[in-house]
């Protein structure tokens, strides 16, 4: 054993329970039995004693020994107590470092009581060990200990009483003759990787008074009926459990209507796990419940109203479930219930003073996200002192009044709460201890205190109100000051550095006006202001920023060289200001970059090739709008990660180069959309907000390749048809030319084409036709030539998507085909004679989805965050407020259709 100074840290075993201890006042007059004071030397031998705490392991009686105590009958050490002096002495050999197993142990056969906890033992238990045929009670929680549940109670003891076995790696089923361990009164699992289901045997232990089994992969339900389970003596099955806690175990099924006679229960925790059905209304009984957690699962149905006749009750959450209904009035009279959270379910209804009547112990109240409507005089005097009030997603019409006698609130959450009007001032008397304040979407307007209180290292939260006035700052030290899509305005104060703890900081969306100060937060997020002024230097000293966005303002200057020190830079957005100049190089220290949003200023120069190597997690590339010149670099071909390539509005030439295929993140179908989200701080969140610019709408988060408003030439690169996850591919307005491949139909969720203002010759692929995701097409002015296939999605296009080729003809466009012209295929590999009218019920289908997934995509993409749906409206607006006019290919295309609209 590695012993340092094992002594000085450690304690052994052992045995100082009440009761179990009756014969040890007087051992030491009597003398040890001569094996065990060998066993004893042995392990003294093993450890280095700098203190010199075992002097007195000397000499033949080691009941005499310091920390040593033997049965006053026989002699049997019982007891070996050497915990470190000056430790808690209720520790004893627990919260130490044992790097092996105490193979000794398994040799003092008289042991009864044995902690080991949290020594970070790394070990098997040895066989034998669990034969100790005196052995009460085991402690070895907290280590690394490998062990299978065959091996601890196939071969069980028979005398044991409490086994504590967490956080371990005990493997296997649970075996039915666990039911033999008649005296067994504490089994505590947790933390393991026990499987299976849970046996029926355990719920024959009448000893039984704690069970936990949390954390572990047991499988199947609890059985709804004891059947064959005798009571013996007693009325109910398990009568002196107390505690029953199978927190995430993954168990299905029905909660048992017996859980109800569990008449001694305390504690009954079911949290996150997949039970189903109703809270059963014989809950109600249990008396002496004091915890109830029933929350994660996937419970329906109303709260039982005899809820509020569990008179202990002190802790109750039923969150994140599916329950429905109101909320019980009977609640009200819980007077020892001190944490209630009904939040994330479906619950309705009116919630007024009478369900808080006697909650006059109530620390915890959570009510977030259902429907309910709070009816409650302003003036209303509660019988509380609440620490914790979570109320978000409840409409409570103004602020509440009733506040202003809360003086213990530590977490305030009122976000989406249907309040209007100017927050009072009284309320700044209280909040200076709140850690959260969350009054985010609601109508609150006025301002704020220039200095407003809130606890030390508070999280902040006042955005999407109406709040207006110069930019209030705490009088403490913060890590979260949102004040994002407010009417604030004025300069960011110079002392805004003073907040040295501030890890987001959010202005977005105000009136924000002046330069940026000098020092700042590590998330910064100051989009859509009116800011001035370049770049501040002193950013780059900000070494672990993950957001800088800095988007639609008036910056000016140059970026500066320093920014290339922000190794922990996850997105930068300098999109529309007017930023000048190149590149830098010292970019290539953005090696964490996921987002690079540069649009719509006016860098110059050719896009270098160290990108392509430099930003191995790069997602976003947004260049457009700008004037780079030169040909694409090859090596941006070599970013897999990148799904937005957008390279659209500046003065690229040459060819598309070869490897579009190298870009392994496009050419994966998309089936699950992930958010992009950076900056995390104790679970709020900085939004990627990159806009993806089609000719009819702007669409966040898709994958998409955007070369538009360029100078490119060459012939349609084929190989961007293996990008099967491709969404928009925007081409239009250069000097493309050849044909377009029959395996253009490969790329399957394809919503938007346009190859418009080109030289494409030859006819449209007919293999177009089965695009039935495309709900954008333009392939106008062209020299494309032949019948339109009209026929699937593309007969649900108007003329004005293939006008400007003089070769084309039939439907839509009403110039006729001189000539019946080849057969279009029908989807199902008939053929259309050329009228334009199929009535095949493919057809139909392939048209619904197309028109589903033009109308679902761009309205699950808003609906599914607020902040989107607000960048898709604000790039409308900016699409229809700016024109930036290019030069276009041919004269006739530049003064009928060519232009950009920025």
């Amino acid at each position: 054993m590695e012993t340092s100074s094992l002594l000085h840290t450690f304690v052994t075993v052992i045995c100082l329970m009440t009761g179990w201890l009756a014969d040890y006042g007087n051992a030491q007059l009597v003398n040890c039995k001569a094996s065990d004071r060998e066993t004893l030397i042995d392990f003294k031998n093993e450890l280095v004693d700098p203190k010199n705490l075992l002097s007195s392991w000397e000499g033949s009686n080691c009941c005499q020994w310091w920390g040593v105590g033997c049965n006053n009958w026989t002699g049997d050490v019982i007891v070996v107590d050497i915990h470190n002096p000056d430790k808690v002495p209720e520790s004893y050999l627990s919260h130490n470092i044992f790097h092996s197993f105490p193979q000794w142990l398994v040799n003092v056969t008289s042991l009864m009581y044995i902690d080991l906890s949290f020594n970070s033992i790394w070990d098997s238990i040895p066989v034998g060990f669990t034969k100790l045929p005196n052995l009460r009670f085991l402690n070895l929680r907290g280590n690394g200990l490998m062990a299978s549940t065959y091996q601890l109670f196939e071969e069980s003891w028979s005398k044991i009483e409490v086994i504590q076995l967490g956080f371990n790696f005990v493997q296997g089923k649970l075996p039915p003759s666990i039911g033999n361990m008649t005296s067994l009164t504490h089994l505590a699992l947790p933390g393991n990787s026990i499987e299976g289901n849970i046996p029926n045997s355990i719920f024959k232990l009448c000893s039984l008074e704690y069970l936990d089994l949390s954390y572990n992969n047991l499988t199947g339900s609890l059985p709804e009926h004891l059947e064959g389970t005798k009571y013996y003596l007693y009325e109910s099955p398990l009568p002196h459990l107390q505690n029953l806690v199978l927190t995430r175990t993954r168990l299905v099924g029905i909660l048992p209507n017996w859980l109800g006679q569990l008449q001694n229960l305390v504690q009954l925790n079911l949290d996150s796990n997949f039970f189903h059905g109703s809270v059963p209304a014989a809950f109600g009984t249990l008396r002496h419940l004091a915890v109830l957690i029933l929350k994660q699962n996937e419970l329906n149905g109303t709260l039982p109203n005899n809820l509020g006749q569990i008179s202990n009750l002190s802790i109750l959450d039923v969150s994140s479930n599916r329950l429905t209904g109101t909320l019980p009035d009977s609640l009200g009279k819980l007077s020892e219930l001190s944490f209630l959270d009904v939040s994330s379910n479906c619950l309705t209804g009116i919630v007024s003073e009478s369900h808080f009547a006697k909650l006059t112990k109530i620390k915890v109240l959570s009510f977030s996200w259902n429907s309910f409507i709070f009816k409650i005089s302003p003036n209303w005097d509660p019988p509380f002192q609440v620490e914790s009030l979570m109320l978000s997603s409840c409409r409570l019409g103004s602020f509440p009044g009733w506040l202003k006698s809360q003086r213990h609130l530590l977490d305030l959450d009122l976000s989406n709460a249907n309040m209007s009007g100017p927050i009072p001032s009284w309320f700044w008397d209280i909040s200076g201890n709140l850690s959260l304040l969350n009054f985010s979407s609601n109508s609150l307007w006025g301002q704020l205190p220039n200095k407003f209180k809130v606890h030390f290292n508070a999280f902040t939260d006042l955005s999407f109100n109406l709040l207006e006035g110069p930019i209030p700052l705490p009088t403490n030290q913060i890590i979260i000051l949102n004040l994002s899509h407010n009417n604030f305005s004025g300069p960011i104060p110079e002392n805004i550095g003073d907040l040295s703890f501030l890890s987001f900081f959010s202005l977005a969306n105000n009136q924000i006006s002046g330069e940026i100060p000098t020092s700042i937060a590590s998330v910064i997020d100051l989009p859509r202001n009116t800011l001035t002024g370049s770049i501040p230097k002193s950013i780059g000293n900000c070494l672990y920023l993950e957001v800088l966005d800095l988007q639609n303002n008036n910056l000016s200057g140059k970026i500066p060289r320093s920014l290339g020190q922000l190794s922990d830079l996850q997105t930068l957005h300098l999109r529309d200001n007017m930023i000048t100049g190149k590149l830098p190089s010292s970019f290539k220290g953005l090696w964490s970059l996921e987002t690079l949003d540069l649009g719509y200023n006016r860098l110059i120069g050719k896009i270098p090739q160290w990108p392509g190597d430099a930003f191995p997690y790069l997602k976003v590339l947004s260049l457009r709008s700008n004037a780079f010149s030169g040909k694409i670099p090859s090596a941006l071909l070599n970013l897999t990660s990148l799904k937005i390539l957008d390279l659209a509005e500046n003065q690229l030439s040459g060819s598309i180069p070869p490897g579009m295929s190298n870009l392994k993140a496009m050419t994966q179908e998309q089936n699950i959309k992930q958010d992009l989200i950076y900056g995390g701080v104790a679970g709020v969140y900085y939004e990627e907000n990159v806009i993806v610019n089609t000719k009819e709408r702007t669409l966040s988060f898709l994958t998409c390749i955007d070369l538009s408003g360029n100078n490119f030439h060459g012939e349609f690169p084929h190989e961007v048809t293996k990008l099967a996850g491709l969404v928009v591919l925007n081409l239009s307005r250069n000097q493309i030319s050849g044909q377009i491949p029959q395996s253009i139909s490969e790329l399957h969720q394809l919503a938007s084409l346009d190859l418009s203002c080109n030289m494409f010759s030859g006819p449209i692929p007919s293999s177009i036709i089965s695009m039935s995701f495309l709900e954008f097409l333009n392939m106008s002015y062209n020299n494309f030539f032949g019948r339109i296939p009209y026929a699937g999605q593309m007969s649900t296009f108007e003329a004005s998507s293939f006008s400007g080729n003089p070769g084309l003809c039939g439907a839509p466009l009403a110039v006729e085909c001189s000539d019946s012209g080849p057969p279009i295929p029908r989807i199902n590999g008939e053929i259309d004679n050329g009228d334009g009218y199929i009535v095949d019920k493919w057809i139909y289908l392939a048209i619904g989805l197309g028109f589903a997934a033009g109308v679902l995509i761009p309205y699950l993409l808003m609906a599914f965050k607020r902040t989107w749906s607000y960048m898709y409206f604000d790039s409308v607006d900016k699409v229809a407020d700016a024109l930036l006019y290019l030069g276009c290919k041919t004269s006739a295309c530049f003064r009928n259709h060519c232009y950009h609209r920025r």
